[in-house]
This record gives structure tokens, C-alpha cells and sequence, in this order.
């Protein structure tokens, strides 16, 4: 395999022009915002061009890379509201980055990112141009707000690659003040560059799957195509064309919340006290203290109920239900500008989704589901997925803010709600089954961003609300989203797989404190062990183990547990690996590739392996995964 091909170099059809740009005596001595915002959508939009070859950087050669679409959704979330500003100022264009990308934010690479430009455009904001000096401030200082927010900085990844190019400008401005911004920048791209081929030698498993950190990659990206927009190469200003509508509709996509909030209680129209769900955003045009803060809330709780606030760099995010919107309106704009006004009522809605679920009833609700559904439940969901589907999909677009769901928000405030993140049906079923409030969509192969944490927050009417993020890569949105909410106590456990969710939700005690329900709930995770059964994309070599492109692997939590041929053998294979003298259940959830019987015939097979523990096998529906299964 020739690795350094793919450590290096782009594809060819997609390499940039850097080096045939004008020469330097045509270049700016300054960077005012017109030009700051040019190099910010064409960074963003190299980043956009190669987000599948940065997918492919995947240390494991799963099919579910997602680091390049996971950065171009979060940068992209930044350029619509870049796109949208008029007029065009550095402190506006500065709060249009930060906040865009903060609350559209996914994966641990789009949280660091978005982290990286919150503390670049801290620098900027108040600036009319950007001279080396500022540059190199905005620099160091986005490096500062990145490592911040990583609870362990890990050496290897884009903040290595940051730091590297900060360090790179903050030397070159000690030797010669008088640098140029073109060498300036040239310099933090070259190191930059430097940097992430010396990724592999910080992180030995990057060099043994022969590829650079695909973080530091994206960041890199955006760091070329910013440059060649300084050099006059690229001077388009907005995203047009199929790329741009292909992003923007996976946006969309993402944000199909599934919210599921006390769907079992019947709920009469009659009995939502307030009939409005209002949402909408104010871009402030003062400051905004905790006293502000206090009277809009006291006064918005006087019109109204279910109110959460949300505030972050010079915006208010606003939720509330309400008979009067008007007035809720007429109050913000006393404070800025409004944007991204929703209204909907919620008495006419409930009365159609009533309709709906009388309709196509769930499956399973008349037996009474009280725990995790049993593999049979689970099948015969599975055969009803044609209305289940319909249901599901309007009420995802429910959830999503083009409609809200009254359930649950427009009754009194209960002690606790459960957020889980969550992929595929059966999977759906038993969160929902064992009480979770509301599912997010999303898993590995998309990770919610900041943005859907906060919508699933807002409609969830619980003092205490437990986030379960079921992925490694979707708990930084959620720490994010946490930080960024101010009346209700959030409780982020740092669930990294589907099972560990379930363990963490059936572990949960009434009688007990939120605090200690969490302790008690993380403690518990760790003694989930996971293994996920699915094919490899490419032929690489990690630790001992030789894999070919179509090969059967199971995934544990720190690495490949069993390469193979055959499902069945790798599956069992993994299991083995996972056991210890302690474990007393394994649980199988098959996927939607799966049939039942195989599925069934593969249990058989466990628990005659394994005739001391429990053996449960669930119908999961994920995609990708033939099987997810743990142990503990």
C-alpha cells in the first residue's frame, strides 16, 4: 500500500493552485473584513471539496469515516450565517463564525474546530484590520480556546497542527516585526503542513494505518484555501452548485431530532395552558449582563411557560410557550434584532399528531413495554416499518422546529429527562421503551451537532436532564451544549456505545440525587465491554492484525478484536475476546443487514459457548453494524 500517497497528497484533480498566485508586491498589506470573510468561505469551501478524502483518513478502515463531513457541517453552519449579514462588519462577521460554528458543531474535530475560530475571532472583533501583529494574536489565542475545551489535549491531532502554525507566526514576529501578511501566512501553512505529517510519529496507530490525523488535515484545508483566496485565486464568494446543496441538505438532514416526549400520556388539547411554541434568536445591540438576563426571563415567564434561554457571543437563543407571541417579540426587540422566528400552535398539532397515532398505534404500547423490548418485540416492529416509518418521520420533522411538540413542556416541570442519542429502529424502541424522553438521530455515520443537543434541551421539561451521547465523538457537542445552557442542570455521561446507554438508563434511581444518579451511572458504563461487527473499506495493517478491503472486523473499545471472513466466526470471535470470569450478560442487537434467523442462530450459538451467562438478543436496526454486542 503506498502510504505516503495517502499521508501526503490530495487528490489530483482537486490539488490547490498555491505557488502561481500574483507576486507579493500585489498583495495586502492589511486584511479588512470584505477580504477576512473571502478567505473564511474559501477555507471553508476547500474544506467542503475534500471531505471525502479526509473521511478516508480513518485510523480503523470502517465504513463510517466522518471527520471531513463532520468539519464541513460545522464550518458550514458558520457560513450561512456569514452569508446572511448585511451590513458586513468585523464584529458582526466575528459573532456570525463563533456563534455558527459553536452551535453548529460536530464530532470531536468540528467542537475543536469550531473552538479554534470562537478564539480567533475573539482577537478580531474589535479590530477594523488585521495586521501580523493581530493575526498572530488571533492565532495564539484560538490555540489557547481549543486546548480549553479538551478535557485531556491529546498530542497528534489538529490541535497539535494548530499550535504548531500559531508558534510558527509568534517567531517569525519576534524575528522581524515587519513581516509581510504573505509570509506571515505562508509560514503558518508550511509549518501547518510540517506538523501533520509529523502526526504518524505522535501517534503511533496513525503510522500504522499509514495515514496523517484527519483533523489536523480539515484545519489544514482551510488554512490553504484561505490563503489562495489572500493570493487572488480563488475569488468565489458563496457556495453554489451541487457540492453546496448536497451540504446543505445533509445539514437538514442532521437536524431531524426524533423527539419523544411522554408520547404514552394522553393529552388533550384542552389541556395545553399555553398555545404557542416561540423560538427565535436576538442579535444583541447592548450588553447583556445577568440583570438583563433576569428581567427578560421574569418577564417572558410571566406571558408564558417551558422557557429556556440560550446566550453566546452577542446572541439569545429564545424558547418559550406563550397565548400572546407578540408580546414576546415586542420585548426582544428592545434588546436587537430578531432572526429565526418560529411560531407554531401547538393545540392544532397535537390534534393532527393525535390523529396520526390513532392511525398507526406504536408497536408494543398495548403490552405495555416496561424494559429493554425482547428480540421477538423487536422483530415484529421491524416488519411494521412502513407506518412506524411515517410516523417517524413526521414527528422527527416535529422535533426538528417545523413543529413542536407540547408533550410533556406544557406540564408542570418534572425532576429528571433522558437525551440519547440513537441509530436505528429497534434501537429507538427500547430508549424509548425504558423512558428516554428524547432520541437524537445520529450516531457514528452523523454526529449531531451543538445545535440539535440544544433543540432536544429545550424540549425536554425536566429540572435535570442526563445526555447520553452513546459515541465518542458526539460527547464534546454535548459538554458544548451543556456550557451553553443556563436553566436546567445538565448531566453529560460519557456513554461511548449504545449498550453503555442502555446500562446508564437502567441504572437510573428516582429516590436518588441527579448527582448521585450520575456517579452511580458512569460508574456503571465502565464495566460495559462493546464489540460492533462490520466490513473494512480499505486494506491496512493495525497492531497484529493484517485486513484486506471487504473483510469482517469487530471493533472493540480501544481496537480490532477479530478480523475475518465470515460473520458469524468473527462475531463469536469477538465475543471472546471481550469475556471475562465476572460476566454474567451478553447482549446481541443485529442490525437492519441482518435476517432474524441468522441473528437467532448466531444467539443459539453464544449461549452454547457461554451456558453461564444471560444471553438477550434484541433487534437493533442499525445500519453498517451486522451486530453490536456487549458484555459486563
Amino acid at each position: 500500500m503506498n502510504t505516503n500517497a495517502m499521508m501526503q497528497t490530495p487528490p489530483i484533480e482537486e490539488q490547490t493552485a498555491e505557488g502561481t498566485g500574483s507576486n507579493s508586491a500585489a498583495h495586502c498589506s492589511v486584511i479588512d473584513v470584505t477580504l477576512c470573510a473571502r478567505m473564511f468561505l474559501a477555507g471553508a469551501r476547500n474544506l467542503e471539496r475534500k471531505k471525502e478524502w479526509i473521511n478516508e483518513l480513518n485510523v480503523f478502515p470502517v465504513p463510517d469515516g466522518d471527520t471531513g463531513t463532520n468539519m464541513t457541517l460545522t464550518i458550514m453552519s458558520a457560513v450561512k450565517e456569514v452569508s446572511a449579514l448585511d451590513p458586513l462588519t468585523m464584529e458582526s462577521f466575528a459573532r456570525a463564525v463563533s456563534s455558527g460554528s459553536l452551535r453548529g458543531a460536530r464530532g470531536n474535530s468540528g467542537v475543536i474546530l469550531s473552538q479554534l475560530l470562537r478564539g480567533f475571532t475573539k482577537v478580531i472583533r474589535t479590530e477594523q484590520e488585521i495586521t501580523p501583529v493581530i493575526l498572530t494574536a488571533a492565532y495564539q489565542k484560538a490555540v489557547e480556546t481549543a486546548y480549553k475545551a479538551v478535557m485531556k489535549p491529546k498530542e497528534g491531532t489538529i490541535l497539535t497542527v494548530a499550535r504548531g502554525g500559531a508558534e510558527r507566526a509568534a517567531e517569525l514576529l519576534e524575528e522581524n516585526p515587519d513581516i509581510s501578511l504573505y509570509d506571515l501566512l505562508k509560514a503558518v501553512l508550511e509549518r501547518s503542513k510540517e506538523v501533520l505529517e509529523q502526526t504518524p510519529e505522535l501517534l503511533p496507530v496513525l503510522k500504522e494505518a499509514g495515514v496523517v490525523d484527519s483533523g489536523g488535515q480539515g484545519l489544514v484545508q482551510v488554512l490553504q484555501g484561505a490563503f489562495d483566496a489572500y493570493n487572488g485565486i480563488d475569488q468565489e464568494d458563496s457556495f453554489k452548485g451541487s457540492q453546496a446543496g448536497a451540504a446543505a441538505k445533509e445539514e437538514n438532514r442532521s437536524e431531524e431530532i426524533q423527539s419523544e416526549e411522554n408520547r404514552s400520556e394522553e393529552i388533550c388539547s384542552e389541556e395545553i395552558r399555553f398555545g404557542y411554541c416561540t423560538e427565535f434568536i436576538i442579535l444583541l445591540n447592548g450588553e447583556y449582563n445577568s440583570a438583563v438576563e433576569q428581567t427578560l426571563k421574569s418577564y417572558l415567564e410571566s406571558i408564558g411557560d417551558s422557557l429556556v434561554l440560550v446566550s453566546d457571543e452577542g446572541l439569545v437563543k429564545v424558547h418559550v410557550h406563550t397565548n400572546d407571541p407578540g408580546l414576546a417579540l415586542q420585548r426582544a426587540l428592545q434588546l436587537g434584532q430578531l432572526t429565526r422566528i418560529k411560531i407554531d400552535n401547538m393545540r392544532i398539532e397535537h390534534q393532527e399528531r393525535s390523529a396520526l397515532a390513532d392511525a398507526h398505534p406504536e408497536p408494543g404500547k398495548e403490552a405495555g413495554m416496561a424494559s429493554a423490548v425482547s428480540g421477538e418485540q423487536a422483530a415484529d416492529g421491524q416488519k411494521e416499518a412502513p407506518a412506524e416509518e411515517t410516523f417517524m418521520a413526521e414527528d422527527a420533522a416535529d422535533a426538528s422546529g417545523e413543529n413542536s411538540s407540547p408533550a410533556g413542556d406544557c406540564q408542570e416541570r418534572k425532576e429528571a429527562g433522558f437525551i440519547s442519542a440513537s441509530i436505528g429502529e429497534g434501537i429507538a424502541d427500547i430508549f424509548r421503551s425504558l423512558g428516554v424522553d428524547c432520541l437524537i438521530e445520529g450516531g457514528q455515520t452523523m454526529n449531531p451537532s451543538t445545535e440539535d443537543m440544544l433543540n432536544a434541551i429545550s424540549r425536554v421539561n425536566a429540572r435535570n436532564i442526563f445526555i447520553l451521547p452513546n459515541n465518542k465523538n458526539i460527547i464534546l457537542a454535548a459538554n458544548q451544549a451543556k456550557s451553553l445552557t443556563k436553566d436546567k442542570n445538565i448531566f453529560v455521561i460519557p456513554t461511548k456505545t449504545v449498550p453503555q446507554g442502555i446500562t446508564a438508563v437502567i441504572n437510573y434511581v428516582p429516590e436518588k440525587t441527579p448527582e448521585e444518579n450520575a456517579v452511580v451511572m458512569e460508574q456503571e458504563i465502565e464495566s460495559v465491554r462493546t464489540g460492533q461487527l462490520t466490513y473494512a473499506v480499505r486494506d491496512t495493517h493495525i497492531e497484529d492484525k493484517v485486513i484486506s478491503a471487504g473483510d469482517i472486523m469487530g471493533v472493540g473499545d480501544h481496537s480490532i478484536l477479530a478480523v475475518g471472513k465470515e460473520i458469524d466466526s468473527v462475531a463469536a470471535e469477538t465475543v471472546r475476546q471481550m469475556m471475562t470470569d465476572e460476566a454474567e450478560l451478553i447482549s446481541i442487537y443485529y442490525g437492519e443487514d441482518m435476517r432474524k434467523e441468522e441473528a437467532e442462530a448466531f444467539c443459539d450459538q453464544i449461549m452454547e459457548l457461554y451456558p453461564d451467562c444471560d444471553v438477550e438478543l434484541n433487534y437493533g436496526g442499525q445500519p453498517i453494524y451486522y451486530y453490536i454486542i456487549s458484555v459486563e
